[in-house]
């Protein structure tokens, strides 16, 4: 009876030391310091699935908050196959100025990973940012940073709060970054290929849970590879990678919310990322922000790739920043904004991108081109 009273006792004041609400695998063992931190600073939720085959399986969500909740707030959305440790480097940047908030979602991350044919879809993933923004933090005006995977979900999440005549709260600026949002021009790899095919990401799967956890390392690569062993999240990469079959379905619908929306955006992308191209960008600003009347401003890191917020965490932030506090150029005012920024930009600073307009030049000049020379107009 003292064993188990002790136990119990035990298991308690884990919880209150770590801060969380639910145990989530009480015998996990962090061979990183950052990982095992971000885990302790966190909180967890419940969720109850919303999707049919699901079954109203309920699930723990894993989130954390930063900063003075007295101070404008941003939710930050993470992509595949990671989870919002994605934002490390670059939250501290912003804390200081911004009540931040981000979540795993279920399969990712710290959150539960069902393993029994869970199906982990963006859809749903867009109800959860609605609930967790209005039940779990209480943020009635905030922006939307979003990542990867994340810009499906933020843009779905967009449409279902351009569709709900009082959602309860005002996104105030929406960020896309990095992300194959429009499939037929991304450069999808073998492992992504792969784990739509049952077999092949069956066998993927197993080699990869087959291999023996990293111990020592790299302080970055450590954490993730703890944050992927946690909850058998290399077996549930499986199921999440699915997402690729809804993404193509519903990914042109998605886009059109940009179309109607009124939420200003911030379009960032990593110049180096092999696996979504800046064709993708390039065809996604033309055909849906930029004509827009709202704001909207196309930034490029050259020296960043698929994760700029990780590649160049401070330019990012700086670009989140400068479109917070209304530096961003209205059309009349792009150029002149794009000779000042860029006279005085380093080489791995981000590359504003005006807007596309075609018009007619007329030079104010008292010179005229003819084919035998140039000439004075009398």
């Amino acid at each position: 009876m003292r064993s188990s009273l002790f136990y119990v006792i035990f298991a308690f004041v884990v919880l209150v030391n770590n801060g969380l609400s639910i145990a989530q695998d009480d015998g996990f063992v962090f061979y990183s310091d950052l990982a095992r931190d971000w885990y302790q600073g966190g909180d967890y939720f419940e969720w109850t699935s919303t999707t049919e085959d699901n079954n109203a399986a309920k699930v723990n969500v894993f989130y954390r908050t930063w900063g003075d909740e007295s101070k404008p707030k941003l939710v930050l959305i993470h992509g595949f196959p990671n989870s919002s440790f994605d934002y490390y480097k670059m939250i501290p940047y912003l804390e200081d100025e911004y009540h931040i908030a981000a979540l795993d979602f279920p399969g990712s991350g710290f959150s539960d990973k069902p393993l029994d044919g869970y199906n982990y879809m963006l859809a749903e993933n867009a109800e959860i940012v609605d609930h967790f923004v209005r039940e779990v933090v209480g943020f009635e005006d905030f922006a939307l940073f979003t990542h990867d995977r994340g810009v499906s979900i933020g843009l779905a999440f967009l449409g279902n709060y351009l569709d709900n005549p009082s959602p309860g709260y005002t996104v105030n600026y929406h960020f896309l970054s990095n992300s194959g949002m429009f499939l037929p021009l991304a450069n999808l790899v073998p492992f992504q290929l792969s784990l739509l095919d049952a077999d092949a990401g069956e066998r993927m799967i197993q080699a990869r849970s087959a291999q023996p956890r990293r111990t020592e390392g790299e302080p970055e690569s450590l954490a993730f590879s703890d944050i992927f062993a946690f909850n058998q999240g290399n077996i549930s990469l499986l199921y999440v990678g699915r997402y690729l079959l809804e993404r193509q379905v519903n990914e042109t619908r998605w886009l059109e919310n940009l179309l109607r929306s009124p939420v200003p955006v911030a379009y960032l992308w990593g110049l180096t990322d092999n696996v979504n191209p800046i064709r993708i960008p390039n065809h996604v600003w033309d055909t849906y922000l930029n004509d827009r009347e709202v704001e909207s401003s196309f930034w490029i890191l050259p020296t960043a790739g698929h994760y700029p917020q990780r590649d160049n965490p401070e330019e990012v932030a700086k670009i989140v920043r400068m479109a917070l506090t209304d530096q961003i150029p209205d059309r009349e005012a792009e150029s002149e904004f794009m000779r000042r920024y860029g006279g005085s930009r380093a080489a791995e600073d981000a590359v504003f991108v005006g807007r596309s307009k075609i018009e007619e030049l007329d030079f104010p000049s008292s010179i005229e081109y003819t084919p035998s020379g140039y000439r004075l107009i009398d």
